[in-house]
């Protein structure tokens, strides 16, 4: 086990928190909105993978299985990391998801997309910095501190011991 300070755990648990809120928080608008779809986004891609994005764009099918997963993909990773379940799991999986959303639309100097685009970073974006960070989160063990789990075994050991 890390033998991590508890400001360490603190900023650790802070970074996980925050990103989990993102994450759910675009989950949960996606589910809201009764006509979001990908569609224009993985239409929109022209990087190294943007045949088989736009292959899933242009079936109906592949198109609603990608919704469905990209839309609770992004509420339980983003729920399991504000709770800190499955913490070095879910990082990883976050970290998958937010990289592919990457690759999908990079900002690279020379691509001009379709659909608008936060500010123009060339190379590194929010997309890019919270893949890395979740995959931080993801190497450091500190599933044994600052989680729900653990929050409620020491209510339970607790209340045993009264």
């Amino acid at each position: 086990m890390n033998d991590f300070t508890t400001k360490q755990l603190f900023t650790i648990a802070l970074l996980r928190i925050l990103i989990g809120w993102h994450l759910l928080y675009e989950g949960l608008v996606k589910f809201i909105s009764p006509n979001w779809s990908s569609y224009g986004f993985l239409n929109s891609s022209k990087w190294i993978f943007s045949s088989f994005f736009r292959t899933i764009a242009a079936s109906e099918p592949l198109l609603k299985v990608t919704d469905i997963v990209n839309i609770w993909g992004l509420l339980l990773i983003g729920l399991l990391l504000i709770l800190g379940i499955f913490q070095r799991t879910v990082a990883f999986m976050g970290s998958l998801l937010l990289f592919l959303y990457y690759i999908a639309m990079p900002p690279l100097v020379g691509i001009d997309y379709s659909i608008p685009m936060e500010g123009s970073y060339m190379i590194v974006n929010k997309t890019l910095i919270e893949a890395a960070a979740l995959l931080v989160v993801g190497m450091l063990s500190t599933s044994n501190s600052l989680n729900l789990r653990l929050s409620l075994q020491k209510i339970r050991t607790r209340l045993k011991n009264t």
